[in-house]
């Protein structure tokens, strides 16, 4: 059985604003982490965070770039491991995009937690929450 966080939140900026801190690298390392993204369909790209052995986790994401639909939809493959070429955690992230009077409504997916990824889907549960509030915090 798998688990997935979903959340809903609501931005004051247009959709093309919350777009770019989803899909401009240095703005998404402002509030997520250093990555070497590109908007590029099938682009494998890396997130970099600090390494939590107790999660089996060594700090890099590893994610391809999966589905762009340009100001309305980004979805990537997240995974991670302890470094040995072994995932672990194989995901998926899904942002949605929509127009909502002068804001936008933001929706995010990640899906494909399994039953032995319970404490970095809480974790990640949690950390979603505090991510939001630093793109928020940047945005503003």
């Amino acid at each position: 059985m798998t688990k997935e966080i979903i959340y809903e939140w609501v931005y004051e900026q247009a959709p093309k604003d919350v777009w770019a801190h989803l899909t401009q690298p240095e703005l998404m390392a402002k509030w997520l982490m250093p990555n070497n993204f590109k908007l590029e369909l099938h682009h494998e790209f890396q997130f970099t965070t600090k390494p939590m052995p107790a999660l089996q986790l060594d700090g890099i994401m590893h994610c391809k770039v999966l589905k762009i639909e340009p100001l309305k939809k980004l979805t990537y493959s997240w995974k991670a491991g302890s470094g040995d070429g072994v995932f672990t955690l194989d995901t998926l992230v899904e942002w949605t995009l929509q127009p909502q009077g002068n804001g936008t409504k933001v929706i995010l997916k990640h899906s494909g937690f399994k039953e032995y990824n319970a404490d970095i889907f809480i974790g990640m549960t949690d950390g979603w929450l505090k991510k939001r509030d630093q793109m928020m915090a940047i945005m503003s």
